[in-house]
């Protein structure tokens, strides 16, 4: 029984990886980033729409490129990373749990975070974090185990550790040292217990990391000498210390993500909290309050940060996980019965507010896109229900751990179907169907503008790059380094694009029909509900009917008009 749900779990967790266009920004940002490396050869210095992106090391994006290289540059290859270090740690969880609280205790922890609804949800959205909890997990795991009287064992746990914080500092930087050090600090002074500085193999330790982490951060600091400042300084100290970002959240932003996050296990966990504690004994190792103090010194870190992100938390739930599996079975029937029925109301709430999703219609949602989300919020917050009424029932009869069971399968299969349902919004989310438009109408060799706005989905669909136009997005970093690589203003842009002989550019819905108003010469091949691409139209030398040229340029600026455009009156009006 055990061996098939893990083979239905890796089923849904990986078969649904396709199923979805990527979302603006992170996923189109993190797919072009590694599909600009593939295809450049270049694996050294990160490069987003041709322009150097150093915010992040580059670990994920090699993973990534590697696997478009080997398989196929499309959604599911660009998640793969993220879910696979997902799927992964839900591994190490169980194995971890097993091992140190017996099978039951593997099972449950492994249950709990395949089912968490933020982990889900980031297993299968392609940022950087799950690479990064994933590694960190790896180093806390191997900590715990180096924590034994075995000399040569405890060695080798820690070479693992010290290994893991390697690959941890290249998915997403140094702030994978400050979670691990303060870790151990808070952990020695609050438990009175300095064994594991006794541990650490220090020497050892730190030349396998330096081995692994440090090749890459020399070398693209010597071909790129900006590269230390603004990586080291600029994306973590100002980060961490200021609002620079414009990422600043009220103090109980982590609060309300992890409420929600942790679902459906939010408030049994906060029950085997203070269970991990008091298990645990104070001047001896307690592999308990260890991993409590991790959840705690994560969570305390990024709270009072001047940068707030829901993702940034994900390395607490591991551990909330491994904990949880060591304790919610033991929860009276009492305490599991309150939290069934307060999830239950959740459910209840969702099946009765899925329709009104209906009253978001306008400019951004049509009719049908909201219809096909109510559909699927329906039919997980049906899903969760049954699981609920399920695990009550067990729990009724004193099987707390197959209420577990039962309410993680609930859990996970809810999670996977609402981000199923979010790709009905993929219309205004993403761009992969106006690239589908506009692709088999565009030549190669021309060049391609991205006029006031830098959409991130659509230079991965259109397998190219773009120039920018009087906005820098998050490039501005690079730009100032490459300042050719984009057009300041759009009175410049005007003029090259009545230079060019052939040209596209992709702008909002607004902005094209400003551009078609003052006379510039573009007609529409491709649109959806923010973005219309437009093409150059040559000026003829002599047209066979000044009616069939207007036709061809008033109707480009209609909404309606048919985007293909395929048959225009005036072949002069094309190119």
């Amino acid at each position: 029984m055990t061996w098939l749900l893990w083979i239905v779990l890796a089923a849904v967790w990986f078969g649904t990886l396709g199923q979805r266009a990527l979302l603006r920004p992170d996923e189109g940002r993190y797919a072009e980033i590694p599909r600009e490396m593939a295809v450049s050869g270049d694996w050294l210095t990160p490069r987003l729409n041709d322009i150097k992106y150093f915010e992040k090391p580059a670990l994920q994006y090699w993973a990534t490129a590697a696997g478009f290289k080997a398989f196929a540059d499309n959604e599911w290859t660009a998640r793969l990373w993220p879910a696979l270090t997902g799927f992964f740690s839900i591994v190490l969880v169980w194995w971890t749990g097993r091992r140190l609280w017996g099978a039951q205790a593997g099972h449950l922890a492994a249950a709990i975070l395949a089912s968490s609804l933020l982990f889900v949800g980031m297993g299968h959205i392609l940022t950087l974090d799950m690479g990064l909890s994933f590694f960190l997990q790896v180093a806390w795991t191997g900590c715990l185990f180096a924590q034994q009287e075995d000399r040569l064992a405890s060695r080798r746990w820690m070479l693992l550790a010290w290994a893991g914080l390697a690959l941890a500092v290249l998915s997403k930087g140094i702030v994978a040292l400050v979670l691990t050090g303060a870790t151990l600090v808070g952990y020695t002074l609050l438990n009175r217990d300095t064994s594991p500085w006794r541990r650490l193999s220090p020497l050892a330790g730190l030349a396998l990391f330096l081995i692994v982490a440090a090749p890459w951060f020399v070398a693209v600091s010597v071909a790129n000498p900006e590269f230390p400042h603004f990586f080291f300084i600029h994306e973590h100290f100002e980060r961490f210390l200021s609002t620079v970002h414009r990422r600043d959240e009220p103090p109980w932003f982590f609060l309300a993500v992890y409420s929600l996050g942790a679902l459906p296990w939010t408030l049994l966990l906060l029950q085997a909290v203070p269970r991990a504690w008091s298990r645990g004994v104070a001047r001896t190792f307690s592999p308990e309050r260890f991993v409590l103090l991790w959840v705690l010194t994560t969570f305390v870190f990024f709270n009072v940060s001047g940068s707030k992100m829901a993702p940034y938390i994900l390395p607490i739930f591991p551990a909330l996980a491994l904990l949880g599996g060591r304790h919610v079975a033991d929860l009276s029937r009492r305490a599991w019965l309150i939290h069934l029925g307060l999830l239950a109301v959740v459910a209840l709430a969702g099946l009765v507010l899925a329709p009104r999703t209906m009253d978001l219609v306008g400019q951004e949602y049509t009719p049908a896109m909201l219809q096909g989300v109510a559909t699927w919020l329906s039919g997980a917050a049906a899903v969760f229900l049954v699981a609920i009424v399920a695990a009550a029932a067990l729990v009724w009869r004193h099987h707390q751990a197959a209420a577990a069971i039962v309410l993680a399968v609930g859990g996970c299969l809810g999670s996977s179907a609402l981000l199923l349902g979010h790709d009905h919004l993929a219309p205004y989310t993403s761009t992969r169907d106006l690239a589908a438009q506009a692709l088999p109408r565009i030549k190669p060799g021309l060049t391609f503008y991205s006029v006031l706005s830098y959409e991130q989905t659509l230079p991965f669909y259109l397998k190219r790059t773009l120039t920018l136009v009087a906005n820098q997005n998050e490039m501005d970093f690079g730009l100032e380094h490459e300042p050719q690589k984009w057009i300041p203003t759009v009175d410049e842009f005007k003029a090259r694009w009545r230079e060019d002989e052939g040209a596209y550019a992709v702008m909002k819905i607004d902005v094209f029909e400003k551009l078609v108003a003052a006379g510039l010469p573009m007609a529409e091949i491709a649109r959806n509900r923010r973005y219309v691409i437009a093409d150059k139209i040559s000026t003829p030398s002599a047209p066979r009917s000044s009616e069939g040229c207007e036709t061809a340029v008033s109707g480009a600026t209609s909404p309606s008009a048919n985007p293909s455009l395929g048959e225009r009156a005036c072949d002069g009006a094309i190119r």
